[in-house]
């Protein structure tokens, strides 16, 4: 899964089928007039592409807030009128990707890559607008904005929203055009007491003079309606994970091809790095629920990277390159693939100091 030439970006991201719409993970390569994915079996690319997405005539919308649940979607829709959903697993990735794919279909048409550079860059807060407009679109119980329980630092907080999930949803409604309106935006909001930071992240940050850096467009920063700033805290039988596993800070995250422990067969997780206390959990992307279906505390842990000649001891089909293996403390052994050698460095590299 290495990068070829004539390849402008390649990854995981998961998509929704066209026939059953079920999601499931897939290897996509970004060319010049193009989108290709493959399907992934047994850690492998497969050598031709399961399916192609024609750029040319193609509109993307970014950030797309049609499925609830899964809230970092980049929708494409051709000029046939073919729509596809791409999921990414960070709001970073999904712009990256985004913008990667926007300038791909307006490669040939430098006037329109000046004017999205400046709308991205643009500030222009609609005028006459009413904060108090905004707070009753947000509330809407169809449109509004989606409410969720979250974890920081061992509580538990229910009908708060992530700072860069405001931000997306402002920019989706029209009420901004840049993420730098958005953010302006949301700190006007918590000026005026419509909404309020909760938890330690969020709250530190209006300690800043400047307005802009009071309002924190970030995945791990809590905010609330301020008439329902009351902190619940739930039991332990409601999660599957201790609460404190889950609260850490997020040191780094992103898909990886992880070897299961029973049927040895090779699957697609996302993986979430967490630091204080130093956990790391994987998921199932391809699942509506935000849980984990695994996970085991770094500490006492050995991290290392495998030989990339030959199938390693302890692997378990043809899957050669990139490979990783962390040994718990408990002698677990989990056998990990990266999509290259500089990711594989990069999670070690990240993963060596919590152990």
């Amino acid at each position: 899964m290495q990068e070829a030439a004539g390849v402008l970006k390649e990854g995981f991201l998961v998509k929704r089928g066209h026939i059953v719409r079920n999601w499931k993970v897939r290897w996509f390569v970004l060319l010049q007039d193009k989108l290709l994915y493959y399907k992934i079996e047994g850690g492998k690319k497969e050598p031709s592409p399961k399916g192609r997405i024609l750029l040319d005539g193609c509109t993307i919308t970014c950030p797309c807030l049609e499925y609830e649940n899964r809230p970092l979607l980049i929708k494409l829709r051709t000029k046939t009128n073919t729509d596809y959903f791409l999921e990414c697993c960070s709001r970073e990735e999904r712009d990256s990707w985004a913008l990667d794919i926007t300038g791909a279909i307006h490669a040939g048409h430098p006037v329109q890559v000046q004017e999205l550079h400046r709308m991205k860059n643009s500030f222009k807060l609609l005028e006459n607008i009413s904060l108090h407009h905004i707070v009753e679109r947000m509330c809407d119980s169809s449109t509004g904005i989606k409410l969720t329980r979250n974890l920081e630092q061992g509580n538990r907080y229910k009908e708060t929203f992530t700072g860069s999930a405001l931000v997306d949803w402002l920019i989706s409604n029209s009420f901004a055009v840049s993420r730098f309106e958005a953010i302006t935006l949301a700190s006007m909001l918590m000026e005026e007491n419509f909404i309020k930071p909760v938890g330690a992240r969020s709250t530190e940050a209006t300690r800043y003079s400047d307005l802009s850096e009071q309002f924190l467009d970030d995945s791990t920063a809590l905010y609330m309606f301020a008439e329902s700033s009351k902190k619940n805290i739930s039991s332990k039988e409601e999660l599957q994970f201790n609460i404190s596993e889950l609260s850490g800070t997020i040191v780094k995250q992103g898909f990886l091809v992880k070897q299961g422990h029973k049927r040895k067969n090779w699957k697609v997780r996302r993986f979430v790095l967490r630091a204080d206390p130093a956990f790391l959990h994987y998921y199932d992307p391809t699942k509506e629920e935000n849980r984990p279906v695994g996970g085991f505390s770094l500490r006492g842990c050995l991290v290392s990277a495998l030989e990339d000649n030959g199938v390693p001891a302890g692997v378990k089909g043809n899957v050669q390159g990139n490979l990783f293996k962390i040994i718990t403390k408990n002698d677990i052994h989990y056998y990990i693939q990266a999509s290259s050698k500089t990711e594989r460095a990069q999670w070690i590299e990240a993963i060596k100091p919590l152990t």
